[in-house]
């Protein structure tokens, strides 16, 4: 069962990277964890819970802890598309550019890129869906994924994966 999960998140993962991008230029960071790297990232979701008193970091930690593996998808460092589209909150790209603000994620971060990183996490959950595989779309994944330094990214999504008989995802 391990490995069929395995390569179901290699296959979200290829979904992921040939989903479409603004402007065909890529900005996304793919990772697929398993085993030690994947629980490793379960207890730091645990230990934020404690730190932050966040309940949910626990619950969603036990989920990934449960999972048999975990696809990250992660928004790299970028530039304004170009644009001047203003859906950041700025004027101009080049106002864009200049600022840069760092709480669990970093940003600002362009519209354009975080709609490709949208995408491309619903073209990874679309694969898992084919093929009966349970999972969830989780931004504390994202919190823990960054601060144990398992992505350079932005901001980072993590979409645990697990097939039981009964979803663990379902009574959280």
């Amino acid at each position: 069962m391990q490995e069929a999960v395995k390569t179901v998140a290699d296959l979200m993962a290829l979904s992921a990277i040939t989903a479409p991008k603004g402007k065909g230029e890529d900005f996304l960071e793919i990772k697929v964890l398993v085993g030690e790297d994947k629980d490793r990232m379960a207890e730091d979701m645990i230990k934020i819970s404690e730190e932050r008193n966040i309940p949910n970091f626990k619950r969603d930690g036990d989920n990934v802890k449960d999972s048999q593996a975990l696809l990250l998808i992660g928004l790299k460092e970028h530039e304004g598309a170009g644009l001047n589209c203003m859906a950041c909150g700025y004027e101009t790209c080049s106002d864009f550019n200049e600022a840069r603000i760092k709480g669990d994620f970093t940003g600002p971060n362009c519209s354009i890129r975080l709609l490709d990183m949208g995408i491309a996490l619903g073209s990874a959950v679309k694969t898992a869906s084919i093929h009966n595989i349970d999972n969830r779309i989780m931004y504390r994944a994202g919190v823990s994924a960054l601060r144990l330094g398992l992505m350079e990214a932005n901001t980072v999504m993590g979409i645990p994966l697990s097939a039981s008989s009964k979803s663990i995802f379902f009574d959280r």
